[in-house]
This record gives C-alpha cells, structure tokens and sequence, in this order.
C-alpha cells in the first residue's frame, strides 16, 4: 500500500498503519499548503504566512518541515524554493476530488467533509481567510462532482442512483436552483410523477419565502422531462436521423429554436433504432450543444444529453465523445465549477486526438477557465495559440470568440494597447457576421476604453452593447454591458443612477439559472466598491456574497479584492491576507492596488 493523505475530515496519514499525528496544527496547515500551491513556495512567504507570530518565524519553518518529512516519510521538502508533488503511488484525497473523473471523485472517502476539519491558527489571519477560501472551494467541488454524477446516472437510466445524489445536493444546498431542478428532473425520468410534482412545489414555496422570487422555468421544465423526447416509432432510419440532426441544425441557426429542438430529439430516436453508436452520439451532441447554446436556461436538460453521447461514444466515436466533454466543459466554466471543468476538458483533449479543430475549440475554453481564475499568463499563451490555429483554419467565429477572450485576458493583465487590438479585431469579425456575439468583444473593448479614461467612448461602446444584448435576450451579454453602464455613471458622479443600474446588472446576468457566473462576479465587485464609496450600509453584506462567491468558484483576484474591499471596511486582517494572496497571482493590473510590491 502505497502512501495516502486525506485531507477531507479529519486530516490524516497512511501507509501500512496510520502514521502518528504530527506535534501542533501547523504541519497540517503547511502540507495542505503545499499540495494546494500550483507552483512552488518561497521560505519567505510561507514564514508571513504561517509563523510571523513566532519568535524566530525560519527556525519554526525549519521545525514544522522537519515534522512534515517525518509524517511523508519524505527526504525533499529542502531549500528556499518549497514545493511537495506526490509521487505515482500516492493518494491525495483533494487531488482525487479536483483531478479524478466523477467515479475516481465519487469514491473519495470525505466527500463532502470541510478541508482540514479542526484546523485552525490563531494568529495568522492570512492563512484563516486562505483556509476558509479553500474550503468553500473543495466544498463547492464536491456538490460538482456531486452534480456530475447524477447527470451521468441519469443519462445511463440509473435514476434510483441519481435521485440519491440530487437529493444530497438539495440537502447541502437548499437554495441552488440548479440542484432543485435536477433532483425534480430526476424523479421525473424515474417515473415518480407525483414526487417530481411535490419537489417542484416545495422548491417554489421555499424560494418565495426565503429569496422573495419564483424559480425559473427550468423547473417547470423539468417536470415533463419524460415527454420532452419523442416516442413514436422510428420508420426510415440512418438517412432519417441525419435529415433530422441537418434540418435541427439549420432550424436553430436561423433563430426556430422549438421547431430545431423537435427535429434533433426525432434524429436520437431514428438514431437509436440503427444502432449506429456514431449516429447515436452524434445525434446527442448536436441536442446537447443546441440546449446549452441557444436555449437559455436549459443547460441541465443538455449536459444530460451531452452525458449520454459521452457514455455511448467514449469507444466507438472520439470524436463526437469529445465534443460532448468539451461542452460540459463549457457549462462548469460558466456556472464557475472550474475544477471540474478542466477534468473534463482533459478528457476531451485526450479523446480529440489529432482533431486541430475540436483541440483549438477545446482550448479556447481552457484559457477562459484559467483566465476567470486569474492564470493570466498561462491563459494569454493558449489562447493566443487557439486564436492562431482558428485563424489557419478558416473558422471565423471561433476567431473572434477567442481574440475576445484573449483581450479580456490581457485587460485584466494590465496590457491595454493589446487588449485594445485584439478586441477591435474581435468586434470587426462579430460585426460583419455574429451579430449576436458582438455584445460581449463590444463590452470588454468598452472596458479597455474607461481604463484609458475615454469615458464618453466607453459609454457610447456600452449603450450600443447593452441595447443589442436586451435585443437578443442574452443575460450574459445585458450583465456585463449593465455593469459597465453602472461604472460609467459612478465616474460622471451619478451613484443612484450608477446604483440602480448595477443592481439590475446582476439582476439579468443571473435571471437564468446558467448564466455566466463570473459576470454577475464582476458586476457585484463594482457595487461593492460604489457601496464602499458612498457608505452605504448594505456594503458589509455585498462584499461578504462577492467573497463566498469568488471564493466557492476559484474566482482568485476577485477574492483578493474582496479582502481589500472588506479592509476598506476596517478588517485590518484582511489587507494583510490580500496582500499575501495577490502574491500568488502573475498580474501587474493587480499588483498596481498595492502601495508595495505584494510578497513573494
């Protein structure tokens, strides 16, 4: 038996017998530490983070490394650079849970449990908020890996498994839409009519007295998901499934999205009756990809489509099983469970094969992810790639979509003039054919804008932005453009106007249960600094929902300015702790709010 470190409960370790508990808390906090730093630690930082109350602060890291070599059995752990990277044959529970597919997740012994339960460090207030940061993190990764697994069930009719699962969701969090409509979504494809009826029931009147809203029409959805699939008899086919998946496409393309949907749930039945396992998946894609794209609002409906192509085709068609992982890929990017998202972008990277198309489509989300969770230069480097390999093959719109995340990218990095040229490049493409993607290059090109102090330019940019995202009824594209909007009016001196705005701004980014969540993100950092400014007394409550967010989703600068906006507020504790954080993060943008370079 090899070495095995669970972190998840009550830390511990293993390898023939338990090893004994190490002497103090601190061991537990540097090696959770350690196994959770991508890259390596100086002796420096980790002495401010964890020892700066000790008397001699390098001779108590000397000793808790000592402690920590002695617990791993490990020789390493040596000089001023500290990194720990378990070796083939070593356990990590966190690193199952974060890296594993949903099965290899599913079977962590303390899912679900807080991240080194019982620890806690007087003293160092730094390393509190990077601790509790992390355990909204694991725990929001564990209702993903939670979530994924129900859908997969439900897609290969285990729905007794998957209401099990649903329902655990619901229990750990209550008010998460997306949780309820699974688990009526569930009991529904498991034939309980009445049950589904009542969850639903249940759902609205607790969302009414706890949120003051309805829940969406996903919901309702829900409820008839044994009749949203047609049952006829199949009568012509392969030629028919493929008349069907083309006619569905088309119709989609040209805005019929009831008529399309009709069309691609009668290719899986035509399908089906071949036994064509390429047909099959194929069919399911487009389904799938249909629902998360141009039906908002529907994404649990088409991740489990998408669950079934990837279950049918993982052997007999990569290709397409690759598509389906790369869009589920894409909805845990945007509802923020970013962890999981890379796992299965992985997956669809490794089933992709020598495919350059599916490879450049898989990336572009890949840099989005790390660009959401502040990996600015990795992110920038891959989707410079993704951006150069779409333009080589011809693919115009997958151009544009990543130069808009590419300038966004180097926006928040603090490169500008580049950010400025990529995203000029992004709004001529969108402008000249996807009209309804232009809201969103047209918005980030208007950020670049207020940055340089164009005020007027940028309002101009957002106006035109938010009228043509109200146009398409897209919350992604009316969020981020409202958000602006509201910063405008903050620079002119209009706080009310700039108040109202925001609020409405976060308002439509989430009206949809998978909206884009770091949107709404950065929306209510923008009202969290106008609160601050103008003393508002609902200040303290909107900066703690922009912390627990950022921090749930791995969103980390937006964490970093959560702490500086709760140090504004007068939590003293929470500077040093951005201070030190920021230090993690390659970004001179952000390194700029600090009157001193942050710690390495």
């Amino acid at each position: 038996m090899g070495l095995a470190i669970y972190l998840l409960g009550k830390p511990r370790v293993e390898q023939s017998i338990s090893a004994p508990a190490p002497r103090g808390q601190k061991v537990w906090a540097l090696l959770g530490y350690l196994l959770r730093s991508r890259s390596a630690v100086s002796r420096r930082h980790l002495t401010a983070l964890l020892f700066a109350d000790a008397q001699d602060p390098q001779a108590a890291l000397r000793w808790n490394l000592s402690e920590l070599r002695k617990l791993l059995g490990e020789p390493g752990l040596q000089g001023d650079m500290l990194s720990f990277e378990p070796n083939a044959s070593t356990y990590v529970d966190v690193d199952a849970l974060t890296q594993g597919t949903w099965s290899q997740a599913l079977r962590v012994p303390g899912l679900g449990q807080v991240f080194l339960e019982g620890v806690h460090l007087s003293g160092c207030p730094a390393f509190d908020v990077w601790l509790e940061t992390e355990r909204r993190l694991l725990q929001a990764t564990s209702e993903a890996v939670m979530r994924e697994a129900a859908l997969a069930r439900l897609a290969t009719g285990e729905c007794t498994q998957a209401t099990a699962l649903a329902a655990r969701l619901v229990q750990h969090n209550p008010l998460d839409e997306d949780y309820q409509v699974l688990l009526v979504r569930c009991l529904s494809a498991a034939g309980d009519g009445v049950g589904a009826a009542r969850q639903a029931s249940a759902c609205r009147e607790l969302f009414l007295r706890e949120l003051g809203v309805k829940p969406g029409a996903a919901l309702e959805a829900a409820l008839n998901t044994n009749t949203a699939t047609p049952t006829t008899r199949p009568a012509t086919g392969r030629m028919a499934a493929i008349a069907q998946i083309e006619a569905g496409e088309a119709a989609i393309g040209a805005g019929v999205l009831d008529a399309g949907l009709q069309c691609l749930r009668r290719a899986i039945v035509e399908a089906d009756s071949t036994g064509d396992a390429l047909l099959r998946t194929r069919a399911r894609v487009a389904l799938g990809g249909a629902l998360v794209h141009a039906a908002r609002g529907r994404d649990e409906e088409g991740a489990t489509a998408l669950h079934e192509a990837l279950a049918i085709g993982e052997r007999a068609s990569p290709s397409y099983a690759a598509a389906a992982s790369r869009e589920l890929g894409y909805v845990e990017f945007l509802r923020g469970r970013y962890e999981r998202s890379m796992v299965l972008l992985r997956n669809a990277s490794t089933l992709a094969g020598d495919d350059k198309a599916e490879q450049m489509r898989i990336a572009i989300v890949q840099g989005s992810v790390l660009s959401d969770t502040a990996h600015y230069p990795e992110s920038i480097k891959i989707l410079s790639q993704a951006m150069q390999q779409a333009q080589e093959l011809g693919d115009r719109k997958q151009q544009a979509y990543a130069l808009s995340m590419l300038g966004r990218a180097m926006f928040l990095y603090g490169d500008l003039a580049g950010a400025a040229q990529l995203l000029d490049e992004s709004v001529s493409i969108a402008q000249q054919l996807w009209t309804a993607f232009l809201p969103w290059p047209q918005s980030l090109r208007a950020e670049v804008e207020m940055a340089c102090g164009n005020v007027d330019s940028a309002a101009d940019r957002f106006e035109h932005a938010f009228a043509l995202g109200c146009q398409l009824g897209d919350p992604c594209w009316e969020g981020i453009a409202g958000r602006g909007r509201g910063c405008v009016a903050m620079w002119r001196g209009e706080s009310h106007q700039a108040l109202e705005i925001l609020l409405d701004a976060i308002t439509r980014s989430t009206r949809l249960p998978d909206g884009y969540l770091w949107a709404k993100a950065y929306a209510l950092e923008a009202l969290c600094g106008l609160a601050i400014a103008q003393k508002m007394p609902e200040a303290t409550l909107w900066v703690h929902e922009l912390q627990n967010l950022a921090a749930r989703s791995g969103m980390r600068e937006l964490t970093v300015r959560a702490l500086l906006h709760r140090a504004t507020l007068g939590d003293l504790s929470s500077a040093v702790a951005a201070r030190l954080l920021s230090g993690e993060i390659d970004s001179p943008a952000l390194a700029s709010l600090f009157s001193t370079p942050a710690e390495t």
